[in-house]
């Protein structure tokens, strides 16, 4: 369970009877009541914090509230501004998709797969062309080859009603993984 995420008790909002009692440093003050706890909370004016309230007696620390609260939305903002998200990029073509244009598809899916996306490669096929999904696999296929050095296949061309797809996924290079 992550600390940043709990509502804690703090000072009167505390009902147990007993708690066991650690210093702003960490070190255990032993097992106390809850009020004798509180008045020494007092005394070093901080706050007295239920950090695990399942533990036999329940642990509480002394803190101050209001900078541990600050400290934690502070790492949870910066952990959020370094993540990447990995999006789903979608690529669409039909059956009789000339060169050029497959070439230009072909750029921007690889464009994709090198900024870390994933990408979808769709083919659509309507009215007679169902009749010659066997043409879309080879083009899924050919696409799939074109990005090797670049991207693995994570799922086979695969029909679905009147689309045929696949999914590609970026290869990780060592020049990644040390970034991560």
């Amino acid at each position: 369970m992550n600390i940043a995420s709990q509502n804690h008790l703090i000072n009167e909002e505390i009902q147990a009877a007993e708690v066991r009692l650690i210093s702003e440093s960490g070190e255990q003050l032993g097992i106390m009541s809850s009020q004798a706890a509180l008045e020494k909370a007092g005394e070093l004016e901080v706050d007295l914090v239920m950090i695990s309230p399942q533990a036999k007696p329940p642990v509480c620390k002394l803190m101050d509230y209001g900078k541990y609260r600050f400290e934690q939305a502070k790492k949870e903002k910066e952990a959020r501004k370094n993540q990447h998200v990995i999006e789903i990029k979608e690529i669409r073509m039909s059956p009789g998709i000339g060169d050029n244009d497959f070439n230009t598809k072909l750029k921007n899916g690889q464009k994709f797969l090198q900024d870390g996306n994933r990408l979808k490669v769709t083919i659509r096929f309507r009215g007679r062309e169902m009749a010659h999904t066997s043409i879309g696999e080879e083009l899924l296929t050919r696409f799939a080859a074109e990005c090797d050095q670049i991207a693995t296949m994570d799922k086979n061309p695969k029909l679905e009603g009147r689309n045929m797809s696949m999914f590609l996924s970026p290869r990780t290079t060592d020049k990644q993984s040390n970034k991560k």
